[in-house]
């Protein structure tokens, strides 16, 4: 799936708009900013672009300069990752990288304790939030861990495998969103928040440079939502399949699993294994295209329907309010 399909649940703008709310800010000029309104967050099962989100979240630090989004026992000033990057990009490798965010961090704010520790060749890099009872929604708490692999893994010029992430707390609604965010086996009610992998990745040199690292903050915080989703393997061999036939997505799991080497019930089952579906898949594809296409008002909607496999506007009209509750004119609209 490519970065610029991406979609993402209202849950995350919704919970930023909800922190905004509380720290006093103009909500409103904060969703005109990001090409959102409140009809569009009300609706839980509509999803917003990666651009959309990240115009909302910049708003919000910017704003009420607070990187924590107002989420965390004090605020973080903005401005403040921009300085632990520029430092960051003269680490030698990833070991000293996360030494160096630690040390950042637990030197400047009292809102977050961060933990890097070695255990039997895993590295393990955690938090643990002064005031948890104020991140309600739980957004800061993956904000920070989504950064937190992203950042280092553009550093290193490839991305960290985690080998699991665990979560201080109860496992919530929105938790399906994680496959999207965290490559790896999520836990919750652990002891701690915070991601496991090898301790040999710790020697992967540090390979962005000061010139490239300006070029990264300047499409900060676009940069750390628009990035792949992490599916397992056939998931992911389905969905390479389905978008790489000319985004046609007219393809079925007959002809998909021919171009696999299976028969289709060996690829039924394996997905089945994997919690998804063909239908599902192709479905989701459809959809998170759709929400692109969407945002961008010069294309005319029977021209969205034919990209993506439908026949009438009339057909893709009908499986857009399936997915999302409203028609793709509405959703234009709002």
């Amino acid at each position: 799936m490519s970065i610029e399909h991406l979609s993402i649940s209202t849950h995350y703008p919704r919970s930023a708009i909800a922190s905004a709310a509380l720290m006093g800010l103009d909500c409103s000029a904060i969703l005109d900013e990001a090409g959102l309104c409140e009809d569009i967050l009300n609706c839980r099962q509509l999803r917003v672009t990666p651009n959309q989100f990240a115009r909302l979240i910049l708003a919000v630090m910017r704003d009420g300069d607070d990187e924590f989004l107002g989420l965390g026992s004090v605020p973080s000033r903005y401005g403040v990752f921009n300085l632990m990057a520029k430092q960051a990009v003269h680490c030698q490798n990833l070991k000293s990288v996360y030494q160096h965010i630690r040390q950042f961090y637990n030197l400047l704010t009292d809102a977050i304790d961060l933990s890097f520790r070695l255990n039997e060749g895993t590295a393990v890099f955690s938090m643990k939030l002064t005031e948890p009872d104020k991140d309600a929604y739980h957004l800061l708490s993956e904000f920070l861990m989504l950064i937190w692999h992203r950042f280092p893994s553009w550093l290193t010029g490839q991305r960290i495998k985690l080998k699991e992430i665990h979560f201080s707390y109860p496992q919530p609604e929105h938790s399906t969103e994680y496959r999207l965010l965290f490559p790896c086996t999520v836990r919750f009610n652990q002891s701690e928040t915070g991601f496991f992998f090898d301790a040999e990745l710790l020697n992967l040199p540090v390979v962005q440079t000061p010139k490239s690292i300006r070029a990264y903050l300047r499409r900060v915080p676009l940069e750390w939502f628009m990035r792949q989703a992490y599916f397992p393997a056939f998931t992911r061999k389905v969905l390479d399949q389905i978008e790489n036939r000319t985004g046609s997505f007219d393809a079925d799991m007959e002809c998909i699993a021919s171009a696999l080497h299976v028969t289709p019930r060996t690829l039924r089952r394996k997905l089945t294994e994997e919690g998804t579906s063909f239908q599902e898949l192709r479905d989701n594809l459809r959809r998170n295209t759709a929400i692109h296409y969407l945002s961008r008002p010069s294309l005319p909607i029977s021209e969205i329907a034919r990209k993506l496999g439908y026949s009438e506007p009339a057909s893709f009209t009908r499986a857009f309010k399936q997915w999302t509750g409203v028609t793709p004119r509405m959703f234009r609209k709002s």
